[in-house]
């Protein structure tokens, strides 16, 4: 190390104090998740970190997340409870509020400190304020987060014919409803036991490739004769990748060939996402795998059959609209495809043992 690099500037971190404060545990939480990510934007990793501090990787995610989203509350002119509130306590349940917009951020941070609600209930109330940004709320419920959880509450209670879990219900609506129009709506139930079913959701139009000659091969193409032999050294060599067969080309994007299914030659404009089978909007039988899911980018329009792409967060998610969401949709779910089992991948290469 010269001397330049010993000697920070001004507008440079010291990691051997900033490492010693985590390691002592100086100041609050806040701190703590800014040391950290000033010291991973340094060359940090998280367990060189974790080595030196005892701030564990994922601990370590937790307090940078939350630090931004308390800086948000600041920047948000949040109330001076809420920050004396997050300031000492709670970076579990603001890390919980990552994906919510500035503004529901402080309206959800201010109802949990009134509310004393814990994380789990964070991450549950979260869940309602995004939920019901995905759809279009009747006229009665405010966008309010406490409406939130009493539009959900509301709706759920509607189609249980179980009076005791619809009475925990109205209760659970009432204490979290803001607006006098959503309290109203919610007492209505008390008189009125007209039981609402719910539409079940489709199933994910899942497929899992099984024939041997069903599995694509993606080969270059160096013309049409004649061709020289520097056409024939320009092709590019083929690095199949993983259980669909990816193939990488310049920059960041790959190809993956998809079998002749009917659904996937007639798309108009399909592309394909990977994603874990556990991250599906709705579980699948056996093990957790990787799975390819397809988008006809140029199905759009809303149907209640469908499970559909949209932006969430400045993220895409799956979602499925029992009724339309008048947002825009990114594209229609054609086609889920689980791999092809492979028991001994080794076996399969050696040609003389399937002879034997």
């Amino acid at each position: 190390m010269t001397e330049s690099e010993a000697t920070p500037g001004p507008n440079e971190i010291n990691p051997d104090e900033l490492l010693r404060s985590l390691r002592r545990k100086e100041g609050n939480w806040v701190g703590w998740g800014k040391a950290c990510q000033q010291l991973q934007k340094a060359g940090y990793s998280p367990q060189t970190i974790f080595e030196e501090t005892g701030f564990e990787p994922i601990q370590q995610n937790q307090v940078i997340v939350a630090s931004q989203v308390y800086t948000s509350l600041v920047n948000g002119q949040a109330g001076a409870n809420v920050l004396e509130h997050f300031q000492q306590r709670g970076s579990d349940s603001l890390y919980e509020l990552r994906v919510l917009s500035p503004d529901d951020r402080i309206a959800t941070a201010e109802l949990l400190v009134e509310k004393g609600l814990d994380s789990e209930a964070a991450h549950e109330l979260t869940r309602a304020v995004r939920d019901s940004r995905l759809v279009s709320l009747p006229a009665e419920f405010s966008e309010h987060p406490g409406d939130a959880v009493a539009y959900q509450c509301w709706k759920a209670a509607r189609r249980t014919d179980d009076l005791q879990g619809r009475s925990r219900l109205i209760a659970r609506g009432l204490s979290f409803a803001q607006s006098e129009t959503a309290r109203q709506q919610i007492e209505k139930l008390l008189t009125d036991f007209t039981v609402v079913k719910a539409q079940p959701a489709p199933r994910l139009p899942v497929y899992r490739l099984e024939a041997e000659e069903g599995l694509p091969r993606i080969v270059p193409l160096v013309g049409k004769l004649p061709l020289t032999k520097a056409d024939l050294q320009a092709a590019p060599l083929v690095d199949e990748i993983g259980a669909f067969k990816l193939v990488k080309f310049a920059g960041e994007g790959a190809w993956v060939a998809l079998p002749g299914w009917q659904v996937v030659a007639t798309a108009e404009d399909p592309v394909a996402i990977l994603s874990p089978s556990e991250s599906l909007p709705t579980s699948l039988p056996g093990k957790p795998e990787e799975v390819l899911i397809v988008i006809d980018r140029a199905q759009r329009q809303w149907n209640a059959d469908s499970y559909f792409v949209i932006k969430s967060a400045d993220q895409l998610e799956l979602q499925w609209f029992e009724v339309d969401p008048e947002r825009s949709l990114l594209g229609r779910v054609i086609l889920v495809m689980r791999p092809k089992r492979v028991f001994d991948q080794t076996a399969s290469q050696d040609i003389w043992q399937l002879e034997d």
